[in-house]
């Protein structure tokens, strides 16, 4: 399977968390790289277009990119 990305994604698998206007959602971070992430939730229909991903490693502004089931790809804003 070819990989297009310009960033090589590590592989985690940690508890994160979703955060916005006060609420935080736990999630699991699957992989990340220095553009973006996957992440994965219970629900995805409550985690909005944009949003801070808290993370043992710091908090990072995303935005969302694409949803496929629970699995949510974000990229960083710089």
């Amino acid at each position: 399977m070819d990989d297009n990305r310009r960033f090589p994604r590590r592989e985690i698998g940690e508890p994160a968390h979703v955060s916005f206007n006060g609420v935080s959602l736990g999630c699991l971070l699957v992989n990340i790289s220095e553009e973006g992430a996957a992440i994965e939730v219970d629900n995805t229909a409550y985690v909005p277009e944009r949003f801070r991903l808290v993370t043992s490693g710091g908090v990072r502004d995303c935005r969302l990119v694409w949803i496929k089931q629970n699995r949510i790809g974000v990229a960083f804003d710089h």
